[in-house]
This record gives structure tokens, sequence and C-alpha cells, in this order.
């Protein structure tokens, strides 16, 4: 009898839980119904917040790579500092007119010097500096900046020199030699994003100094991934750079892969080029394929053996929530909002993304949120598609949230666990890239950010499109 009603009160409770858990995701939903009556989500206030976030890392963090809000303090990604906030934030604060913030970072870029010797992982530095200092370019045309940008792609080349064309992990930015994370390890072995997601802002740098030999380098690495896809046609997710041999045989959308596919079409709105075209529409049919299945009446994107397509985790990470975006830039509406809706779902479920969550047993694998920009990203691209207010609606709604959990004194804090909102101690610094940007422009005036003008780099710095000729991308870049 006692084990009877102790499994009653068990039975009792999860439903209580189960019944818990749904009341609050209804309760966001009706809440969200109402956001915009109250005309409250303006692009003052992310501005504002934006200023008072940047002034925090001026005030306690200047020298430093990035901010850590809550003790008021900054801390580097290497031996010596980056500056990678300064190159991360330029953009954003450029949109929002803020042009005294603009002006200094531009001549902070203008007093760097990349003769450092340490080693940085490429991957990382050519989205946030060598995108940054091309973003200061295009919206400038100040030609000291271009020598900045065209000395630090320099000091990236030689990480290229390997036997595949695949960068190694990490360079050396004052001697030119390669290594492997953050100067320890051999180096040979890096994912698939690390190895091919350059052809973007090593395009944007040929065109701009005419010198077709960086986009040549990237499109060489983006081909060695390419053309060692498996015999059904998809790339794994670990490769070594030296044998060009696969070191895992997973496939997917998340971390570790996605700007590999984001750059096989983002790139080619900037530059068209055959090749990339064929290869992202080929990727794409096998995306389709293979990764996605409906589950539990939601659309998801599982992980798959490379050689077989068979589901080796039903995971999701809040990196792949890019992919509606993308999805949508492509024409498939369809499959975007069904992808967007799950992902919306999640948030709701939680009230932020967990940074990896497994969706056949309803559990968190990785419970920390870093205030990633993906979701918001995609909502953003899907109202300016498709003009739908739901859109707006659901970014609001993520505006509302972050700023119950993660407004902190100074600025914002990233989360240890999203089921208890425990704060963390940092400010990844594409909060002020990406995070901020997609929140402000969603709601801004056409006339002062048009959505159809501008293709953003992976690290959401956008560049205009009418700053480059087709024509003359063919002969800067090298594209036959």
């Amino acid at each position: 009898m006692k084990f009877k009603i102790l499994s009653i009160l068990a039975i009792s409770l999860l439903i209580s839980c189960n019944s818990s858990e749904k009341n609050k995701e209804n309760k966001r939903e009706t809440e969200r119904e109402e956001i915009l009556d109250t005309l409250a989500y303006q692009p003052e206030e992310i501005k504002a917040e934006m200023l008072r976030s940047w002034d925090a890392y001026k005030q306690y963090a200047w020298g430093y790579d990035v901010l850590l809000p809550l003790s008021k303090s900054g801390f580097n990604w290497y031996e010596e500092s980056l500056g990678i906030s300064p190159f991360d934030a330029y953009s954003t604060l450029a949109i929002m007119g803020l042009d005294k913030e603009t002006k200094e970072i531009e001549e902070y870029a203008l007093s760097k010097e990349w003769n450092q010797d340490i080693y940085v992982q490429v991957f990382e530095v050519n989205i946030r500096i060598l995108g940054g200092l091309l973003a200061i370019y295009d919206d400038t045309k100040n030609e000291e900046i271009l020598k900045k940008a065209i000395d630090f792609g320099n000091r990236l080349l030689p990480a290229f020199d390997s036997p595949t064309g695949i960068p190694y992990h990490s360079v050396n930015l004052k001697t030119g030699a390669t290594s492997g994370n953050l100067g320890k390890g051999d180096g040979k072995v890096v994912n698939t994003a690390q190895a091919a997601t350059y052809l973007f802002e090593f395009g944007i740098l040929s065109y701009y100094s005419k010198d077709p030999k960086y986009y040549q380098a990237a499109k060489k690495a983006t081909k060695a991934i390419f053309e060692r896809k498996s015999e059904i046609g998809l790339p794994g997710d670990f490769i070594n750079i030296e044998t060009g041999e696969w070191v895992n045989n997973w496939s997917y959308l998340q971390a570790g892969m996605d700007s590999y596919y984001e750059y096989l079409f983002k790139s080619n709105l900037l530059f068209p080029d055959p090749e990339i075209q064929e290869i992202w529409e080929y990727s794409l049919e096998k995306i389709n394929q293979y990764y996605a299945e409906e589950y539990d009446g939601k659309q998801f994107y599982a992980c798959v053996n490379m050689h077989s397509g068979e589901i080796v985790k039903r995971s999701m990470s809040l990196y792949d929530a890019f992919f509606p975006a993308i999805q949508a830039l492509h024409g498939d509406i369809e499959n975007a909002e069904k992808n967007m809706a799950t992902w919306d779902w999640l948030w709701n479920k939680y009230g932020l993304l967990p940074t990896r969550y497994l969706y056949d047993v309803d559990s968190i694998e990785y419970a920390n949120s870093e205030l990633n920009p993906e979701i918001i990203e995609s909502a953003y691209y899907l109202h300016q598609i498709t003009g739908k207010q739901k859109y707006l609606n659901m970014i609001y709604g993520y505006w509302k949230d972050i700023k119950a959990c993660c407004r902190n004194e100074v600025a914002f804090n990233s989360i240890e666990d999203v089921r208890t909102m425990k704060e963390k101690d940092h400010l990844a610094t594409y909060f002020f890239a990406e995070t901020l940007k997609y929140f402000y422009v969603s709601v801004v005036d056409k006339n002062e950010f048009d959505f159809n003008n501008y293709v953003f780099n992976t690290e959401a710095h956008p560049f205009k499109k009418s700053n480059f000729n087709p024509e003359k991308s063919k002969i800067r870049l090298g594209i036959n």
C-alpha cells in the first residue's frame, strides 16, 4: 500500500510539474500576443542599452578583449589583447549613428599593431577582427584602415599553407608559425567551420585590395572540404588537414559545421561564383534529405552519420538557430517558418535558449546561455522577408526575457543555467556585434538601415551590396 501511495504521489507530482511547465509556455505565448499593443519595443531603447553597455566596456575593460560585467573587469583571449570588443562593436555603433564612439574605434584600429608574438585561432579572428576591419573600411573608405586589414589578412595566410589548403587551427601573428589549440598541440585537426569559413571576409579583402590570393586561399579550403564528402554527399565534422582524412564521421548544422554552410550561401550573394553556387545547391539538397526530420509535430535537424545518413543524435544547439534565416533568404519560406517555430518553442520553454537540448528525451545537455544572436537573427530575416507581425512579436519577447534575466548594473551578463537563471560573469563580444544589432535593426526605420541593401558576415558585420561590382569581382577575386 505504501508503495502504491508513493507511486501515486510521484505521478501526481510529475503531472503537476508538466502542467506547470506547460502553463509557463502558455503564459509567454499569451503575453507575446499582446506585446506590441504597448508600443514598448522601440529602437531608442536598444540604442540606449548598447551605449550603456559600451560605456561599461570602456570604463572597466578598455584594453581587454572582453568585458566581465559583474566583477567590472576585463579578460583577454590570449597572452596579449587583440581588442576584439571594439572591432566587434564598431558596425553596431555605426548603424545606430553613434559617431563619437565609432570615431574612437576607428582611431583605435589605426593605432593597432599586429606584430604580436602570439598564436591566435584563425577562424575566430577572421570573423571578428578581419571582418570588423573590413566593416570599418566599407563604412569609412579610410585607406589606412584598408592597409590594416591587408596587414592582418597577410598574417593569417600562412595558416593556409598546408598539404590540403585547409588552414591550421592557429597562427602566430608575428612569425607566421602554425600550431594547434592556442599554440598547444600540432594543429592537424580542425572542425569543418574552422576549415572553411573564409570565403566572405577573404573575398571582400580580395575585392578591396585587388588581389585574388585571399579569396583563392579561402576557396581552396572550401573545396577541400566539399571534395572529401562521403559517398552519400555529406561532409564530416572533424578533419586532419595534412592527410585530408575525416577524424569523426558525424554531420550536422550545429557549431563546428554551421558557418561552413552559411558562407557557401552568403559569399555567393556578394560575389557570384558558379562553383560555390553549385556546392551550395548540392549541400542544401543533402541537408534537407538527411538532417531534417519531423519529430513530435515539429521540424528538427539532427546529427547524422556522414556515410549512412542514419541519425546518431537528436539534438539542437543554439548556434544552428541561424538556419531559418538562410532558408528564408534562399526562398524556402515553408521550411524556414517550420524551423523558426521550433526554435521559438524551445525559447518559450525556458525563457532563453540552452546551449544544447536533446529533443527526443526532452532534456538539456548544456544549460548555459551566452546571449547568442542566432534566434533573433532568424526572426529578423523572417519578419523582413515575409512581413508577418508574429516574427517581430517573437523578437520583442526575446528582448523582454533577456532584460528580465540578464540586465545588470552596468551592462548584460551570460547565464550559467537557463533553468535557474544563475548569473555568469561574462559578456561575449558578439553581444555587441550581433545580438544588440539584430534587436535594433528589427525595428529601426528602413531609411536608417534597409535590410535589402546589406549582407552580414557570420559575426553580423554588414556589407553594402552596391559597394561590390559583379564584373570587377570576377577579376579581383579570380572567379572564372
